[in-house]
């Protein structure tokens, strides 16, 4: 009888504090939801869910818009989303739990646990710390080599072992290159250190304990977990269609948790609370002053104080600047028709998650409007402010309007279409295969089926490539065949204009007719 008074104690007086907790913030939190609706109308993002985290608990969570365009279907709190590279801070904790086992350090060299491992310099390839792997400093410029595992089936070892193709752009320990290849690496390093995938570590290790039990790294599991949201790829900057989910299972450790503002809460609370959850501790104090480190700086503007921000750059997993006289700890994850970011302020105990399905997102509006409202800060109508920079960054890019303008209507080919097969290795993406099908020339592509495409004269010998599958990321898109002087062709160029996807780094040479 007294355990179960002593109980109904203890839950009465959470309920009493989380009821006490909303009510002091209820004047802010009506003010963000009302911003929070004038957020999804003004960038006509299929839907939004935000979570806020204050003090140890979730003070407020809920979803705005549809799950998918033409349904009527409400996220809320429990919905899942892709939340993309929000997933390199799990990676980069469970390293950290490694080295507190002393299963691995921080400087250990990655060849010693991976000897195939190596970049576009082989000496530098023996001097490549965890380090330097977790905080982008490799040498490899920013989403370099992606376009090789990208809706590939390649493993996640044979993607290591074409890294040492893509030429660096800068030296190691010289410079900032956002790299989701060191984080596939790490992913395989954390395997062959423990004998588990990183699936089976991320949930032995954080889910589990955490109770993040609607968090899944595999799409089998998304139809049985239920309550999720439609991705979407974004038509001439505004209208938003529905697509498939993409696995991206295999390259988990860079990106692959699926997720929900409610599991996320747990995980921003675990993180403010420096790795402590309940009385268990799970990320020691070294791991976190580890884990939050700047290790890779970014160039400030010291001249512009608009922001109060003096420093900035990459710890591991997580990004670190000041705001205010405030540290600020956050990460962004793009997703095949999902945006998601998660934002902490660990002084405040202040934490903002924002999943959207949606690629044009206001994520930065909603969190840096949220954190300016909790540090009462001079208000900014953030959505305007960035929706004006987004739709002017989408009209200055005029990259597939020039390669319309060049088009030369009405040339020919110099060559049969015959004399254009043939079969092209890319050193990054395998055998890429050119041959002529029901009369069409054909591009297929060994790894990677969802570049497939009919190629369609563009102009003299370049063609247009209609793609099999359209992706969010590119639309418009030509391949080149290359010839020596003496009019054999040589080698594949291609031009598909975008920001995320490399097509330039293919050079597939010719190796069969």
């Amino acid at each position: 009888m007294i355990k179960k008074t002593l109980l109904i104690s203890i839950v009465f007086q959470f309920i009493t504090f989380f009821v006490i907790a909303q009510k002091s913030y209820n004047k802010e939190l009506k003010k963000l939801d009302k911003y929070y609706t004038k957020i999804i109308n003004d960038w006509e993002i299929p839907s939004m869910t935000v979570g806020i985290v204050k003090d140890g608990k979730l003070i407020f969570s809920k979803g705005y818009g549809t799950k998918e365009i033409g349904k009527q279907d409400t996220p809320d709190e429990h919905t899942l989303y892709a939340i993309a590279s929000n997933s390199k801070a799990f990676t980069s904790a469970i390293i950290a739990m490694l080295v507190q086992e002393g299963k691995l350090n921080w400087g250990d060299k990655v060849v010693d646990h991976l000897p195939y491992f190596a970049i576009n310099d082989p000496y530098l390839s023996q001097l490549v710390t965890i380090e330097d792997m977790l905080s982008h400093r490799v040498g490899l410029g920013t989403f370099s080599g992606d376009i090789m595992w990208y809706q590939s089936n390649f493993t996640s070892k044979e993607l290591i072992k074409r890294i040492q193709y893509i030429p660096l752009a800068f030296e190691l320990r010289d410079g900032f290159g956002y790299s989701n290849l060191m984080y596939i690496t790490a992913g395989q390093l954390i395997k062959e250190v423990t004998g588990k995938s990183w699936g089976e570590n991320v949930q032995q290790r954080i889910l589990d304990p955490l109770g993040m039990d609607r968090t899944i790294y595999s799409l089998t599991k998304l139809e049985e977990m239920g309550n999720f949201a439609t991705p979407h790829k974004l038509i001439k900057n505004k209208k938003n269609v529905p697509m498939e989910w993409t696995n991206w299972e295999e390259i988990a450790a860079t990106g692959g948790l699926i997720s929900s503002v409610k599991d996320l809460s747990k995980w921003m609370i675990f993180n403010i609370d420096n790795g402590v959850i309940q009385s268990d501790t799970l990320l020691t104090a070294a791991s976190r002053n580890q884990l939050w480190k700047l290790h890779n700086n970014y160039t400030s503007d010291l001249t512009q104080a608009s922001v109060n921000t003096h420093f900035s750059g990459y710890a591991l997993g997580w990004g670190v600047k000041d705001y205010y006289g405030n540290m600020m700890v956050s990460h962004t994850g793009g997703y095949d028709g999902m945006i998601t970011a998660i934002t902490l302020i660990p002084d405040q105990k202040l934490g903002v998650v924002v999943l959207t399905n949606g690629l044009k997102s206001p994520i930065g509006a909603a969190t840096n409007y949220t954190i300016d409202t909790f540090l009462k800060l001079k208000e900014l109508d953030y959505s305007k402010i960035y929706l004006e920079k987004s739709n002017e960054r989408y009209d200055n890019d005029t990259r597939i309007e020039d390669i319309i303008a060049h088009h030369k209507k009405g040339t020919k080919p110099s060559k049969k279409l015959n004399e254009y097969e043939g079969i092209y290795y890319s050193e990054l993406n395998g055998n890429i295969t050119v041959r002529i099908n029901d009369g069409k020339l054909k591009i297929e592509f060994e790894h990677q089926r969802n570049l497939n495409a009919t190629l369609s004269l563009w102009h003299y010998d370049t063609f247009e490539l209609l793609w099999n599958f359209e992706s969010p990321w590119y639309t418009l898109g030509t391949v080149s065949f290359e010839m020596d002087n003496n009019r054999n062709i040589t080698a594949l160029k291609f031009d598909v204009p975008n920001n995320d996807f490399h097509f330039s780094e293919i050079k597939a040479k010719k190796i069969i007719n």
